[in-house]
């Protein structure tokens, strides 16, 4: 019996050592592809950080110049002088327009 049992442990230390290698290989290999995409993704992009806007085109989107607000408000009623309904309203029915 213990011919029959060294055979055994010799076949799964076989079996162990090939799966070892190809456990080797395959991360070889990953660590080489890994390395490749990387250097492409270095190549591509030098920065990820977003072309900045002109500060004076910001400020000239953040607010609205009153009379603007005024013919909105003003095409946002039929000609009744009710409301279409196009604007903000609050349940009160005051006429603020958050912008």
């Amino acid at each position: 019996m213990s011919n029959n049992r060294v055979e055994q442990l010799e076949s799964t230390v076989a079996e162990l050592e090939s799966t070892v290698e190809g456990l080797t290989d395959e991360l070889i290999e990953a660590k080489e592809r890994i390395r490749v995409l990387e250097a492409e993704l270095d190549a591509e992009t030098p920065t990820r950080v977003p072309d900045r806007r002109n500060e004076s085109e910001e400020e000239e989107r953040a607010e609205a110049d009153p009379d603007e607000v005024a013919e909105a408000a003003e095409a946002a009623t039929d000609v009744d002088g009710e409301s279409t309904g196009d604007e903000a309203e609050d349940s009160v029915g005051d006429d603020i327009i958050v912008a």
